[in-house]
């Protein structure tokens, strides 16, 4: 009996210390969802856990101590060039006390995350054509106690692997160091145009990569490929584009694996190492706005993947737009999240859009955990355009971005309407008033096909949400996403027009080149007009630019010598008229207009917010709250005393109840409550923080950094990492 009353004693005291033992609450929540909680402690993964959470356990910065934030330090990185534009928009990585960043020349570089002191930098001998500075992040991977370590960075066609203690390549990956993203594809590399902006995902000894195409006919597929980490071989690859034989391949006409490019994984990727899925959202088929040449749904192209991340099996997927004319690219990684419903807790993943959409799935069955409902479609009216008759929309969260531009909604209707964005200068030879354009062309919502008199993209194609991505509560399900309230016209042309010929240059320029340039090569907001680049360049500067990109312009390795000279020609007034160009009945149609619909101000014809921040709780699909997102300087309206910005890089939320975020055009780095959303604390920064913040610890401070590049939207580049922190007392 003694023994008996012993062994119950013991077993009660085990239960007991079972039971503070056991995670409860928030804690518990973090790690039902199968990543460690000391993980969000750090900022050792791209948007700060595997998950993308963009979330922090850190809380020495709250609600109370937040109006103590300053700047601690600012490093310079260097790379700016005279007289060219260039971006940051890197989300740093810290490991054991260094920060890893990006500057704007592409040289990464590593510093003590407490001081901004340098300690190493490397320049990759090969440089991303487009020369932005375009690298949103690093991957970081170690064996064991961390004795093995490798930071994985992308450049140009490459994707390197450093060592983050030298600053030195792994000369045992791939060759010498790196491993040529456009290997692999079925397709001569050298034709291809292949980046990775946007890191990939660690899981055990394999790097999961998406990558950047183009998005003109000629583009490379999107093939998602795993590596492993110290050779560097492809290990397992998924076509997004599905070859003979494979799940989808009756969604396309059956040669297109060969010819069709896109269906791409250039925004990121999440990771469940739990339950070994990878999940990855993909974009369009190129070409963007017809799809004539590639009838049918296009799996995989704009779809969630939920792969087996050991092998790159297919467990399940979900596809946001079928056959995809306008550009709806699934535009940042999803977030992974538990959420409750009726008690249960449920393993979910949520994606954000450009339409300012939120989907919400089961994470292992790909379930819709909100209604999906589908919409009919109106045909296209292009000739040999085939528009999918229906497409998915979820009736739960509301969008968090409005979804039809209406004549009243119109804010100043009045004002000379920005024409020369839209459309050639002959079509309207007296000015334009907002009303008089708006009432030219379709403003019906969403899924209306471009046509040929032009057709309101709205909220626009850089969002609604964009590439810098929500952030999610994991303790409470609450989703913070930042959106763009933008209208855009695009609108097609025949190529050459109809029933004509054209030169070989003028049909290389209508195809590949008049959706940035225009229709008439008079430049669209930003990008520059060529109507005199004759003039000011050269016929080899001209052919350099064109293969291997400038600026905002990509790399066109895919011209043959012929075309790439008639082309050039054509630019400089000097192509001969006796080489005729048959148009195509592939691709017979170009954008001949393209860009943001402003007034002569520069205002976007829409009441504002032109830029949102928003709370919404994913348990329910309620939202929280929604606040406009920065101010744009000269508006001074008592209706609208913030106005919103249009806005690029994503928020960081932390257990210190607080929202961190910049990417506004009003260069400023802010902080809400994240409960209220109220505004708390802001600072200005050097140059536009066009990327997300990352937040991070060393030696019991809390930092906040962000990448301040600038470069977008008319702001001047900027080659500086802002940290802050309370007072060091």
């Amino acid at each position: 009996m003694a023994r008996r009353r012993l062994l119950l004693i013991w077993l009660f005291l085990l239960l007991i210390i079972l039971g503070c033992a056991a995670p409860t609450g928030d804690e518990d929540r973090i790690r039902e969802d199968g990543v460690p909680q000391a993980a969000f402690q750090t900022w050792q993964h791209y948007l700060g856990d595997p998950g993308r959470s963009h979330y922090s356990t850190l809380d020495q910065i709250d609600t109370t101590s937040i109006a103590r934030l300053q700047e601690a330090w600012t490093y310079h990185g260097g790379g700016l060039e005279e007289g060219r534009g260039t971006q940051i928009q890197t989300n740093p990585l810290v490991v054991d006390s260094v920060l890893y960043g990006v500057n704007p020349a592409l040289n990464l570089f590593a510093l003590h995350a407490a001081t901004g002191a340098v300690l190493w930098t490397f320049e990759p001998d090969e440089k991303d054509g487009t020369g932005l500075g375009v690298n949103r992040g690093l991957s970081y991977w170690a064996a064991g106690e961390g004795n093995e370590a490798h930071l994985f960075f992308s450049s140009g066609p490459y994707l390197y692997a450093v060592d983050p203690q030298t600053g030195q390549v792994v000369t045992a990956f791939g060759e010498g160091g790196k491993v040529d993203l456009r290997e692999g594809l079925g397709r001569d590399p050298q034709t291809l145009f292949v980046v990775a902006n946007t890191p990939g995902a660690v899981y055990d000894d394999l790097l999961i990569m998406g990558t950047r195409v183009q998005e003109s006919p000629g583009a490379a597929p999107g093939h998602i490929r795993a590596y492993d980490v110290r050779s560097g071989a492809v290990r397992w690859t998924f076509h997004t584009i599905p070859q003979p034989g494979e799940f989808g391949y009756d969604t396309w006409p059956p040669e297109a694996y060969t010819y069709i490019g896109g269906a791409n994984n250039w925004a990121g990727m999440a990771l469940d190492a739990r339950r070994g899925l990878v999940f990855i959202p993909t974009g369009s088929a190129a070409f963007d706005f017809y799809g004539g040449n590639r009838h049918g749904k296009n799996l995989f192209a704009n779809a969630l993947l939920a792969l087996d991340a050991r092998t790159g099996a297919r467990r399940w997927h979900y596809q946001f737009v079928r056959h995809d004319l306008w550009d709806r690219d699934l535009p940042a990684p999803p977030n992974l999240v538990m959420l409750e419903r009726e008690g249960r807790r449920i393993p979910a993943v949520a994606q954000i859009t450009k339409s300012g959409h939120v989907f919400v799935f089961h994470r292992e069955t790909g379930e819709p955990l909100f209604p999906i409902e589908e919409s009919a479609v109106p045909p296209s009216t292009l000739m040999g355009e085939q528009a999918w008759p229906t497409q998915p929309l979820p009736t739960h969260p509301a969008p968090f971005a409005r979804q039809r531009l209406t004549e009243d909604m119109l804010y100043a209707p009045d004002e000379q309407a920005f024409v020369d964005d839209f459309v050639d200068k002959q079509i309207n030879e007296a000015p334009l008033t907002v009303r008089e354009r708006f009432r030219q062309v379709t403003s019906d919502g969403q899924f209306i096909p471009p046509d040929t008199l032009g057709v309101i993209i709205f909220p626009g194609f850089d969002g609604g949400g964009e590439w810098g991505g929500a952030a999610v509560d994991p303790t409470s399900g609450v989703m913070y996403v930042n959106a763009n309230e933008m209208a855009w016209i695009v609108r097609m042309g025949r190529v050459g027009g109809e029933g004509k010929t054209l030169t070989a240059g003028e049909a290389a320029y209508q195809i590949h080149c008049a959706r940035c340039h225009g229709g008439a090569r008079q430049g669209l907001g930003e990008i520059p007009a060529l109507t005199a680049v004759g003039v000011r360049l050269s016929a080899d500067s001209i052919r350099h630019v064109i293969q291997n990109g400038r600026g905002a312009m990509p790399a066109n390795p895919q011209f043959s010598s012929d075309d790439l000279t008639a082309l050039v020609a054509f630019l400089r007034g000097e192509e001969a008229g006796d080489h005729r160009f048959v148009i195509s009945t592939e691709v017979p149609y170009s954008v001949a207009g393209f860009g943001r619909f402003f007034d002569a101000r520069g205002y976007p014809v829409v009441e504002p917010p032109w830029g949102t921040l928003s709370a919404i709780d994913l348990n329910t699909g309620d939202y929280q709250w929604q606040v406009p997102l920065g101010h744009i300087d000269g508006v001074d309206d008592p209706d609208h005393p913030a106005t919103g910005t249009e806005n690029y890089g994503g928020p960081v939320v932390t257990a210190g109840g607080l929202l961190f975020i910049a990417a506004t055009k009003d260069e400023k780095i802010r902080a809400f409550h994240a409960r209220t959303g109220a505004q708390v604390w802001e600072a200005s920064l050097p140059a536009g923080g066009y990327a997300t913040p990352a937040t991070y610890e060393v030696a019991g401070r809390q930092f906040v950094v962000v990448a301040c590049g600038g470069g977008k939207m008319g702001t001047e580049p900027g080659d500086a990492y802002v940290a802050f922190a309370l007072p060091d007392e």
